[in-house]
């Protein structure tokens, strides 16, 4: 588990790669869900959560990988936001699908910013793993009353077709090298970290004729590079910002989440798409962040199984006893 938000950009020129979030799009819904700020920091959890214990009332959402969440032992909806009463134990298991969950406070958790930013980067060593014992302030939530809503998370956890551009070497690679990767059907190997993940195939190698000629060049998130064997490798976040292999294409950010929340065999095919088409996929944080919100809606729970049934108010408004219709 590690402290994340939207990462560090502009300092790819002093070596220093974005990072921030896998799962960009889950990091929004629980902005979204919550009413805040994108400055307010986020728990990524990979592969399963923990044990968490609110010491005063907060909100929280729970967004990305589902994962099994219980508050006290009462099942939590995911995709959704709630309320913790003060005292009140959390406990997120295993992920059902997917690989990166989050868990979003209200206020945000409160650490030291480094470079406009509380992500942790482990591979350029800012910040660390969330170990057992810690404790983190949390920020001013002025929304502190509004929760148990539930938000349209889009499909992405279960591997599938993803979008790719053309890369700077895509050219070296020969026609037929280039059908036969968008007709591969690829595995995603247990290798696979922040950095990037490798992924398996059956049959030759993709390779290029040139391939020990190349300059090292910048690298960004979503470039799928070609090892000197013809294994690929997709960029995450936390990716090295130069790199000598040859990229056969690179990920649409808009498709980075469906590869980025792969687990260990899930299969991933890719198809190459023009820019002016890439283009209409792209939407600007804001614009997300706007569309995210306008497809919140009430969290409806079973009466039945609503240990805090009696905080709720059942009945408002105005009755008149007098104007009654015959």
């Amino acid at each position: 588990m590690t402290l994340q938000d939207l990462g560090r950009p502009g300092y790819m020129g002093e070596g220093l790669s974005v990072g921030g979030a896998a799962d960009r799009t889950a990091f929004l819904e629980g902005v979204a869900l919550l009413g805040q700020s994108v400055e307010c920091a986020a728990i990524e959890m990979a592969a399963f959560g923990g044990d968490f214990t609110a010491s005063t009332d907060i909100r929280i959402a729970l967004t990305g990988a589902p994962m099994v969440a219980a508050c006290d032992g009462e099942i939590l909806t995911w995709n959704a936001s709630h309320i913790l009463q003060a005292g009140q134990r959390l406990s997120i298991g295993a992920a059902t699908a997917g690989v990166y969950g989050y868990l979003h406070v209200g206020g945000g958790l409160v650490t030291d910013a480094f470079l406009n930013s509380r992500s942790t980067h482990l591979t350029a060593g800012i910040g660390a793993l969330i170990e057992t014992g810690e404790k983190y302030s949390i920020g001013e939530d002025p929304n502190r009353r509004e929760a148990n809503k539930l938000i349209s998370s889009a499909p992405r956890f279960e591997g599938g077709t993803v979008r790719i551009l053309p890369s700077v070497q895509t050219r070296l690679f020969s026609t037929d090298v280039l059908e036969r990767f968008q007709k591969t059907v690829f595995s995603r190997s247990p290798r696979a970290n922040r950095q990037g993940l490798e992924l398996l195939f059956e049959g030759d190698p993709f390779s290029t004729k040139d391939q020990l000629t190349i300059l090292s060049e910048p690298m960004i998130a979503g470039d799928i590079q070609m090892t000197g064997e013809g294994k690929p490798f997709v960029l995450l976040p936390e990716c090295q910002t130069t790199g000598g292999y040859p990229r056969i294409g690179t990920v649409l950010p808009a498709d980075l989440p469906i590869v980025a929340q792969a687990g260990a065999g899930q299969r991933l095919q890719f198809q190459f798409i023009d820019y002016d088409s890439a283009l209409r996929t792209y939407r600007t944080k804001d614009r997300h962040l706007s569309e995210l919100a306008s497809s919140i809606c009430p969290l409806l729970r079973d009466p039945h199984d609503m240990r805090d049934l009696l905080a709720y108010q059942l009945v408002g408004g105005v009755v008149d006893a007098f104007d009654v219709p015959d």
